[in-house]
């Protein structure tokens, strides 16, 4: 087993899904559909850019190889990417972007409750700081959860659409691989089953109060996102998101 590999590969992940998240909820600037979704929006998306930076410059430390964390946030290709399935859907309508959120929401505060216990003392602290941001963060989504299924008819019907359209990419919440196992052993990130067993019991509690009704256990398919196995929607955002620095490759400002 090799240990700095595997820890490599799982920063690499926690980075890169929080960036796409983020970037994806801030496409919102300018379309949210009230002021207060435009910052709440905003907010939580810069959490996520924030905390993706923190994970990629300890990612960057460990290989060692003259990259930074602007580096592998801005100049690695798709199939380098790590991140959920899951972020890298477009947002969609209103109930699109609360269902994924939500989803992922679930998962990351159960992951962040485990790494600020871990014995890594960078992870630890990284997680501890991430953990009080994404804590509001599911609080907030599920809310939006719980006032659109149990809203009107049109809202209770877009969240059904929603929960539909997303659904089959929480496989990847649910079965975590032999990089996590291993990282598990050595106590350095939380349990899969344990975080899985969270996540269920969590959106199970929530879809309730929401008169929402809970889907079968998604079924493997052919893409991962922890292969770099990714669908079409994340090249197009990396296209838009590294422009800058693809065009102008180690500029100053």
């Amino acid at each position: 087993m090799n240990t700095k590999h595997d820890l490599i590969e799982y920063l690499l992940r926690l980075g890169d899904s929080a960036l796409v998240q983020g970037q994806r909820l801030c496409e919102w600037c300018g379309k949210a559909p009230a002021l207060e979704e435009e910052l709440a929006l905003m907010n939580v998306g810069l959490d996520l850019v924030g905390q993706a930076r923190n994970w990629l410059e300890y990612a960057a430390e460990l290989l060692d190889d003259g990259r930074d964390a602007d580096h592998l946030a801005y100049r690695r290709d798709e199939r380098a990417y790590r991140n959920l399935l899951l972020v890298e859907q477009p947002n969609g309508d209103y109930a699109v972007t609360i269902t994924k959120q939500f989803l992922y929401d679930a998962w990351h505060f159960q992951v962040l409750h485990g790494l600020s216990s871990s014995s890594d003392e960078r992870i630890a602290g990284i997680a501890a700081k991430a953990l009080k941001e994404v804590t509001y963060h599911l609080r907030r989504s599920t809310e939006w959860v719980q006032r659109l299924g149990d809203g009107t008819e049109e809202s209770h019907r877009r969240m059904l659409a929603a929960i539909r359209d997303t659904w089959r990419f929480t496989v990847e919440l649910v079965n975590g691989d032999e990089v996590e196992q291993r990282l598990a052993a050595a106590g350095i990130a939380p349990a899969p089953d344990d975080v899985a067993a969270a996540w269920k019991a969590k959106v199970t509690d929530t879809f309730a109060s929401a008169t929402l009704p809970l889907p079968e256990p998604a079924s493997y398919f052919y893409l991962s996102g922890r292969r770099g196995l990714h669908t079409e929607h994340l090249g197009l955002l990396l296209a838009e998101m590294q422009f800058l620095q693809r065009a102008h490759p180690d500029a100053s400002w």
